[in-house]
Order: C-alpha cells, then sequence, then structure tokens
C-alpha cells in the first residue's frame, strides 16, 4: 500500500509517460481509447514500457487505464464484460512487470522500495475525448459523474492495484465525488488525487488548487495529493500551495516543458531530461515526497531524476 511506503522512504519515484513512449515504439495513438487502444492491439508493448521504467528507476507504475471507460469501449463495439477485461488487463501487465523485473533483481531489495501498480483513474472528460479534460466545465450532475467512475473503479481494484491514481482532474467536483465514492463504497481502497492546473495556483477549471486540496483533507482513502499534466515551471507555487493546505503528502508529475497545441493535436518545443532531473530536485527540496513525469516524460527522464534521487530513497 501506498501509506505504508511513504512512511518507509522519504521520496518514491514515479514513472513517466506511458502513451510517449508507446508512440516511440511505433504504435498509432490518434484514437479516442488513445493509450487505452494498445490493450486491445498490443497488450505485451504496455507490459514492456512499465518494465523499462521500472529499470530506469521508478518506484510506481501507473497503468494504461487513463483513457479506459465502458462508455469508450463500447463506441468500439466492446462489450461491458469485455470492457472490464480490458481495465483489469492494464493492472495485470503493470503487475507482471513489477513482478518480474523485482524478481529478477534481487540486489534492489531492501535498497529500494518494492515497486507499487497504480491504477490509473481518467477524469470524466477523458472519456469525451474532446479536451474538456483540460478545461472542467463539465456541464454534468455528481450522479452523473458517480455513475461514470463507480464500475470503473470496482473493476480497477478488482485486479489488485496497490493504489489508485486519480489524476489530471480538471475541478474539485470530479475530485469530491471521487472521495465520496471512496469513503462510502471502497472503504479498504487508497487512492491519490491530482489535479491539472493552469497556472501557479489555479486547477484548469479555475478553483484555487489550495481549496481544492483542502477539500480532501477528511478522506482517509485519499493518501496524497497534488499535481500532474501542467507545465513544470507552475509547479514550485503549486507544490507551496498544497503544503499550505493539506497535511497529506505532496506528489508532482508535469509535463516536460513542451507546449501542446489541441487544434492540430501535437507538440511544440524542445524537451531535456537534466533540466527535468534538476527542477525534480528543487521540487522536492520544497515539499514534494512523490515525483514523476506526464506528457512527453519518458524513461531518460526518469533514469535522469532517479540519478540524484536514488540515495535520498535510499537514505
Amino acid at each position: 500500500m501506498l501509506s505504508q511506503t511513504l512512511q518507509d522512504f522519504p521520496l518514491l519515484i514515479l514513472d513517466g509517460a506511458l502513451a510517449t513512449e508507446l508512440e516511440r515504439r511505433g504504435c498509432d495513438l490518434r484514437d479516442a481509447l488513445w493509450s487505452a487502444r494498445v490493450l486491445l492491439d498490443n497488450p505485451e508493448l504496455i507490459r514492456a514500457v512499465h518494465h523499462d521504467y521500472f529499470a530506469a528507476g521508478a518506484d510506481v507504475a501507473t497503468t494504461a487505464s487513463y483513457q479506459a471507460s465502458y462508455e469508450g469501449f463500447a463506441r468500439r463495439g466492446l462489450s461491458a464484460e469485455q470492457a472490464t477485461a480490458c481495465l483489469q488487463l492494464s493492472v495485470q501487465l503493470a503487475r507482471e512487470a513489477r513482478d518480474a523485473f523485482w524478481a529478477a533483481n534481487p540486489q534492489l531489495h531492501g535498497v529500494r522500495p518494492r515497486p507499487l501498480v497504480a491504477a490509473s483513474v481518467g477524469p470524466f472528460g477523458a472519456m469525451r475525448a474532446d479536451g474538456s479534460e483540460y478545461v472542467g466545465h463539465y456541464g454534468v450532475d455528481d450522479a452523473t459523474l458517480r455513475d461514470f467512475h463507480r464500475p470503473r473503479l470496482a473493476a480497477l481494484l478488482a485486479a489488485g492495484p496497490d493504489v489508485l491514481a486519480c489524476e489530471t482532474l480538471p475541478c474539485l467536483q470530479e475530485a469530491r465525488v471521487l472521495a465520496e465514492l471512496l469513503r462510502a463504497e471502497f472503504p479498504q481502497a487508497q487512492a491519490w488525487v491530482s489535479f491539472s492546473c493552469r497556472d501557479g495556483a489555479h486547477t484548469c477549471q479555475g478553483e484555487p488548487l489550495a481549496e481544492a486540496v483542502a477539500a480532501l483533507a477528511d478522506c482517509p482513502q485519499v493518501v496524497a495529493v497534488g499535481v500532474n499534466c501542467t507545465a513544470p515551471g507552475f509547479i514550485p507555487e503549486l507544490v507551496a500551495a498544497a503544503r499550505a493546505a493539506s497535511d497529506k503528502p505532496v506528489l508532482v508529475y508535469p509535463n516536460a516543458g513542451e507546449t501542446y497545441d489541441p487544434v492540430h493535436k501535437c507538440w511544440h518545443g524542445c524537451a531535456d531530461p537534466q533540466a527535468f532531473a534538476e527542477a525534480a530536485r528543487l521540487w522536492h527540496a520544497q515539499g514534494a515526497r512523490l515525483i514523476g513525469g506526464c506528457c512527453r516524460t519518458t524513461p531518460e527522464d526518469i533514469r535522469a531524476l532517479a540519478a540524484w534521487a536514488r540515495p535520498v530513497v535510499t537514505n
């Protein structure tokens, strides 16, 4: 469980982008299912990417379920049973990669934490595949969000992840719904909740991050809070806001630093693993305890991060 690992280690290294690495290895993700498409087409490649992130130094693998939903799979013609199998396969692949890596590297036992599997719970907007995950303002009520998330949570948890990664949430409404579901229906589960932010103080929908983080303070199932899928330049202010608003461990896994063009669906700029790793050192100094990467980050970024972070993890 994540809470126990955080008691034993002062810093956990998260993985980087899954979709970016799948694309680098030849996958065409121009699809409403995005990386979840590879669960159908080439699941072995997902397992390989998870393994390579562990080898690069990641202590946590995040599953390929971000864009996976019953609604999305139904549009592809899959039954509810087939969709459940895909969701659970995403966890199985990460667990298999973790177990194989750990068994092959006994010299790491006691030096690094046994890696964890985080089941990705993407936002309602990701299912729409219309960019609303980056702005919020869904225009739906809490019951709609509950009905969307409930079966996904149940399916993912049945596959045995160590933690749920409720990530890239653009708004407080969705975070509150997820926290209520965890408290009422999945009391044994642990989760982290991570918001996407538009600047150094606000979620993508516009609420103060401090307000959003504080709203989760009384949910014991939420064991860490933070920010992902956000420009790295905003992270120092956001870490400060999260730490001031909550006693929960803070996690950050921003994008690599490139700029996304939603019209042409492409990235501009260039990323630098060493610069990313140096920025991550600052985020840790400011209080972040779980650090990794989101869009456009790669195993090279995680390897550079681990080069300085591993002594922190092991001492």
